[in-house]
């Protein structure tokens, strides 16, 4: 029996070092495993491969997509708050980029500033500023540029005017100038504030009136005629224009600054006189190029009790319905005394864009600006303003900006040897000493 244990552990001996003889060798596995470990990496690169050709289509696809497709891609994915915030235009206190106006941005999603000479010091230091804010909004998710603007009328009302080129009065080119000289000091005026990055211009004021240095005059043609100008040359410029103040400061002897006021006028008088170089602009020019501002001033025989930058007659009716304006609506500023003495800022702006309005100025309190923004949020989810309205006005915003602002960012050295240069001085002289003549 030993014989026959000794040839069992025997059998199991060689059976032993035949299967370690079967086994693949290492290298062989190290192979396999390389080779799979290759064929798992080569499936990512074809993923990869398709993705780029996935995101080249995509943006083949939004090369061909319209600026109002675009538009309303934007909106359909916006928030309440950031629809809110492209309604707001804002003004600060200070020359550069604070706190106020970083949170308004940032936070509240304002889409629009404007600037007064308390924010100017030089060109070069404009231009940094505007950047500075640009770069906030460019930050944000949708990368929509702010809009910036700003009252450059001439004469009065000419901002930073120790730096910028001494733009006449309204008044004294509607006295002395011809259709060319209002275009090339508009497109004069328009290249010095696209060089220091702003896009809209509260110019030209269509108001008709003999005294005031604002206006170009009493004569309706005449005010339609050179208006048209200052669009057209603004607009070359890469400027947004402003007609403002619709239908018509000009009757008024109250400054709206201060307190409310009523034309007495009839309608037919109104639409033959004050109202007639708005209905020409709108007829003949591309409403793209201009907003319309609308006046704190009443018109009874429109609208007896609110002012026509919150009356529904005035802007749907008038404006939009029979004078055919598609164009953005801009408020005069809500802190004026001809609105704010009336109502609280959370109302004016309910009434004003239930009324039609599209863009709200709150140019100058911090706090007014946060009332507004969180009034419009609150009234939409309150159901007092429907955001089928809200949609609307900010899709008209971003049409606007989409299609007019190109490059948001601007070179502060261009803008300090542009504004207020040498050549555009001697222009200006040139013009004045041959009218004085």
């Amino acid at each position: 029996m030993k014989w026959k244990s000794l040839l069992l552990i025997f059998a199991i001996f060689i059976l032993s070092i035949f299967a370690i003889i079967s086994i693949p060798k290492l290298p062989l596995f190290q192979e396999n495993q390389k080779t799979k470990i290759q064929d798992q990496h080569e499936e990512p690169e074809v993923k990869e491969a398709g993705n780029v050709a996935a995101l080249q289509e995509e943006k083949n696809d939004k090369k061909e997509e319209t600026v109002e497709e675009k538009a309303a891609r934007i909106v359909d994915d916006m928030s309440l708050g950031e629809k809110v915030g492209q309604l707001l235009m804002v003004g600060f206190k200070s020359t550069e980029k604070d706190e106020e106006i970083t949170d308004l941005i940032v936070n509240k999603h304002i889409g629009s500033v404007i600037l007064f000479d308390r924010n100017m010091e030089t060109p070069e230091q404009v231009a940094q500023l505007n950047n500075s804010l640009q770069r906030l909004a460019l930050k944000k998710r949708f990368g929509v540029p702010l809009m910036i603007g700003v009252d450059q009328e001439g004469g009065d009302i000419l901002r930073m005017r120790e730096k910028v080129s001494p733009i006449p009065s309204q008044q004294k080119l509607g006295q002395a100038a011809n259709e060319k000289a209002v275009y090339d000091i508009a497109l004069l005026n328009g290249r010095e504030l696209a060089a220091m990055g702003f896009h809209l211009n509260f110019a030209p004021v269509l108001d008709l009136s003999e005294t005031d240095s604002r206006s170009f005059g009493t004569n309706p043609e005449a005010v339609y005629t050179y208006g048209a100008k200052v669009v057209q040359g603004l607009h070359e410029a890469k400027i947004t224009a402003t007609l403002k103040h619709f239908p018509g400061n000009g009757r008024s002897s109250v400054d709206p600054h201060i307190d409310t006021s009523s034309v007495k006028a009839d309608k037919l008088d109104l639409e033959n006189s004050d109202i007639y170089p708005f209905k020409k602009l709108i007829e003949n020019t591309d409403h793209n190029q201009f907003f319309i501002m609308m006046t704190h001033i009443k018109y009874p025989s429109y609208d007896p009790s609110k002012p026509a930058s919150l009356s529904s007659v005035m802007i749907q009716k008038l404006l939009r319905e029979k004078l055919g304006y598609k164009g953005i609506v801009v408020t005069d500023d809500l802190e004026m005394g001809a609105v704010n003495k009336y109502y609280s800022y959370e109302d004016m702006a309910i009434e004003a864009i239930n009324a039609g309005a599209d863009l709200l100025l709150v140019c100058h309190e911090y706090e007014h600006q946060v009332e507004v923004y969180n009034g419009l949020v609150k009234a939409v989810k309150d159901g007092k303003i429907q955001e089928k309205r809200i949609n609307e006005a900010v899709t008209r915003v971003l049409i606007h900006k989409l299609s007019t602002i190109q490059n948001p960012i601007v070179d502060p050295q261009y803008a300090k040897e542009t504004v207020g240069s040498k050549e555009h001085k001697t222009l200006i002289e040139n013009w004045m000493n041959t009218k004085e003549q």
